[in-house]
């Protein structure tokens, strides 16, 4: 169990703000789970987002590059294997593996496509379809979202990493909406955990609220 970590200074604070302000947004912000959070991994975790946020950060554009094709190419095996029906992704945030270029292309393939959308303070998030060229709004932190749109369900998902250890638990970006969000609908999707292999943690500590994802996904063999 990791000790509290001393120095923890005001900029941290704001970086956790920030980040739980953008989890919130991708998860529609909603309402807390029961389970209470571990005071020493919740200290131990919130000085460890900016650490793995700047490795990421880090990667020059020729190791970004070729780091996202291996993960495109791993993502597109095991889509291939058990392809999704409909699969809700992410718009790219702060150094994240970019998959756009992936969903083009299962678009192309004639897969179904979602994306995230807040409705309101304290409401589920809602899906609604994707496709290149589709009517997009503004959203917080001015990440794109579909503007309109019946809302869907996805079978699978891609989940963004910001850490990840070898029991494919994952450190999120400290609002623990997509904890949330997976545990509450009654047909869980699959879920793909997705980001660069420098995000690898020996452990995260996983907490008994954290939900293990089917796959993680990076472009090195874990």
């Amino acid at each position: 169990m990791p000790g509290r970590v001393p120095g923890i200074g005001d900029s941290c604070w704001m970086y956790h703000a920030f980040s739980a302000a953008r989890a919130s947004f991708m998860l529609g912000g909603m309402t807390p789970v029961a389970a209470p959070e571990n005071p020493d991994v919740a200290v131990w975790r919130k000085a460890k987002r900016p650490e793995l946020i700047a490795r990421r950060l880090a990667l020059t554009a020729a190791e970004r590059t070729a780091a996202g094709d291996r993960i495109t190419m791993r993502l597109k095996a095991l889509l291939a294997a058990a392809p999704a029906r409909l699969m809700g992704f992410y718009w790219p945030f702060r150094g994240e593996y970019d998959p756009r270029p992936l969903v083009r292309e299962l678009h192309a393939a004639g897969a179904a496509l979602a994306l995230p959308v807040v409705i309101g303070k304290a409401q589920p998030l809602v899906f609604r379809p994707w496709w290149p060229g589709a009517p997009m709004a503004r959203g917080v932190w001015d990440i794109p979202v579909p503007a309109a749109g019946d809302p869907v369900q996805p079978d699978t998902l891609l989940v963004p990493l910001v850490g990840f250890d070898a029991g494919n638990y994952r450190l999120g970006y400290g609002g623990g909406f997509y904890d949330r969000t997976i545990a509450a609908v009654a047909v869980r999707p699959r879920s793909i955990g997705v980001g660069f292999a420098c995000a690898r943690l020996p452990t995260v500590h996983p907490q008994p609220y954290d939900v293990r994802m089917d796959h993680v996904v990076t472009d090195e063999d874990h």
